[in-house]
């Protein structure tokens, strides 16, 4: 039997391997994390991870051939594959601070897998984190210092999929990369074979190890890109009364721009999740270091763009009511970064309410899925007196004098507004960064409303845009 042994049980980690020993029945797979709450969590009836169909593949496989542990040598030392996949946030300080990769828990692990093989063993070691490119390289350099040349083999395997849709697109993926060296061709069929136990080989993509790792950081870079091109796209049709989904649309039939779908295309407050920023900042980094300096600047202006399109939505809601929030209760529907996923990490929403309470502003918070607790620790910091946790969207709004909606969840939609309307402070305002809501329905209701990159009602063409 073969054995796989993850490193890091995190968002990319527990999924990836679950649906690998499902699959595989006859490999063994063990996911490995130095965190002990977050493998009892895998261990539990409450899985560490929010995925449609996730918690089903769990329990079929757990205790078959599927195990999560703290024992990461034993489980490396074992293992004939070893994937790493841990975290590799932006730096917070010292060289590169805001911009490069922090890359102190790949190197951890790289040397947890260097001490804890068995002298004489060879094994391969996959590369699924976030990375910059030349990263394999560097690993290498790790695993033969304590070993020789030929002990490992390294390959870089980045993963696609998208949270929310994590468990469809690991079981049907429209692609799987797989880079290895010149002298890694048996490397590369052995994981050639794992994946071609359900991904039919004209899907699965063998390239050279440098880019494979810019695959990864160059698929983020053009998803947030189109995102940040639609969203300036969105503030120069408000100026000019233009509707920014017409003109997606329009844009969106084109096969060179669309792709046959209108993915991407949709404007709102802005990007979000743990990994879009962070790869467009890396890929900008590397540019950086190779001294190319231009194409380096015109990465950092999609996460400009992005930076532009939040704070723009605030000052658009702080001018709007008359320019000033201070004092005044304003209800967040959603904090998620996006619909499907109990994830903040670097949602738009988080920064909309953080720029909301250091205006004044008295904060009401329902999701759906977002704990309490969460809300509170990640989101609110010291002005977490400023901030109420509601139970439903209702509560949220009662008293409030203006009401963002910043994750498209489905019950946003279909929300009985006049309720809503009925329970807050007049005039009502909306402020819909999500473009869910009626605009008409709810003008027609007797609320004022702003909906990114649509024409302004009557109201807010005689306010200015900024506060």
């Amino acid at each position: 039997m073969v054995k796989i042994c993850c490193i890091g049980a995190g968002y990319v980690g527990g999924p990836s391997m679950a649906v690998m020993a499902l699959k595989c029945p006859a490999i063994e797979v063990t996911v490995v994390d130095v965190s002990r709450p977050r493998i009892d969590a895998w261990n539990s009836d409450r899985l560490p991870v929010l995925e449609p169909g996730l918690d089903t593949i769990v329990r079929a496989c757990r205790g078959r051939n599927l195990s999560f542990s703290a024992d990461v040598d034993r489980h490396v030392a074992d293992a004939d594959i070893v994937f790493v996949s841990v975290n590799t946030p932006t730096k917070a300080r010292g060289l590169g601070t805001g911009r490069a990769p922090d890359l102190a828990y790949w190197e951890s692990a790289a040397r947890v897998v260097a001490a804890a093989s068995r002298p004489g063993t060879g094994k391969i070691v996959v590369e699924k984190s976030a990375v910059p490119v030349r990263t394999a390289e560097a690993m290498e350099r790790i695993l033969h210092a304590h070993a020789g040349d030929g002990a490992f083999q390294v390959l870089s395997n980045p993963e696609f999929f998208s949270e929310g849709t994590a468990v469809r697109d690991l079981l049907c993926p429209d692609r799987v990369v797989i880079g290895g060296g010149d002298t890694d061709v048996g490397a590369v069929r052995a994981l050639v074979d794992v994946y071609a136990h359900w991904v039919p080989e004209d899907r699965i993509v063998t390239t050279g190890l440098q880019s494979a790792e810019l695959a990864k950081l160059a698929a983020s870079a053009l998803l947030a890109q189109r995102v940040s091109s639609v969203n300036a796209l969105s503030a120069l049709c408000e100026a000019t009364g233009a509707d920014v989904s017409d003109v997606a649309r329009a844009v969106g039939s084109d096969g060179r721009v669309g792709g046959g779908g209108r993915g991407f295309l949709d404007a709102g407050v802005g990007f979000g999740g743990p990994s879009l920023r962070r790869d467009v900042l890396s890929l900008a980094y590397d540019c950086e270091r190779h001294g190319l300096h231009e194409a380096a600047e015109y990465w950092r202006q999609v996460v400009a763009v992005n930076e532009y399109q939040k704070g723009r939505f605030v000052r658009r809601v702080v001018a709007s009511m008359l320019g000033t929030v201070a004092g005044k209760k304003v209800a967040v529907l959603g904090l998620a970064f996006k619909k499907g996923v109990g994830d903040t990490r670097e949602s738009p929403a988080v920064d909309v309410c953080r720029a909301l309470l250091a205006e004044g502003a008295r904060v009401s918070v329902y999701d759906p899925v977002v704990s309490e607790t969460q809300i509170i620790r990640r989101d609110t910091a010291a002005a977490a007196a400023e901030v109420e946790v509601t139970r439903d969207a209702y509560e949220a709004a009662d008293g409030a004098h203006g009401l963002c909606v910043l994750t498209e969840w489905d019950e946003f939609r279909t929300l009985d507004y006049r309720r809503v309307f009925d329970g807050m402070m007049r005039p009502a305002f909306v402020f819909d960064g999500r473009n869910v809501v009626d605009a008409g329905e709810l003008r027609e209701i007797g609320f004022v409303v702003y909906s990114v990159g649509k024409p302004l009602d009557a109201w807010l063409n005689g306010m200015p845009a900024v506060a």
